[in-house]
């Protein structure tokens, strides 16, 4: 599904314009996305976690020259699903 395909969806079972449901849709992924860029987590109860996971520095290899290269730590956006969609998936 994609974006608008979402923004139609979220307009129809809401029954909202367009451009509200859009508007909703953004300001959700907006608040997200400033929490992780804050560092912080966002939990939404029945559908999981949006976080922010740390990756430790460590050595890797060029696949070029076979020299071994210091690979720097680094944060990365994650989520984990909650239980009640691990449920439904299975």
């Amino acid at each position: 599904m994609t974006k608008n395909q979402l923004i139609e969806k979220v307009a129809k079972k809401s029954h909202l314009t367009k451009r509200a449901a859009a508007d909703a849709v953004n300001s959700v992924f907006t608040l997200i996305k400033d929490n992780l860029v804050r560092g912080e987590k966002t939990i939404i109860t029945g559908f999981g976690t949006f976080l922010v996971r740390s990756r430790a520095a460590r050595r890797g290899r060029n696949p070029q020259t076979g020299q071994t290269i210091q690979i720097p730590s680094k944060k990365l956006p994650s989520f984990v699903a909650g239980k009640t969609i691990k449920r439904q998936v299975k």
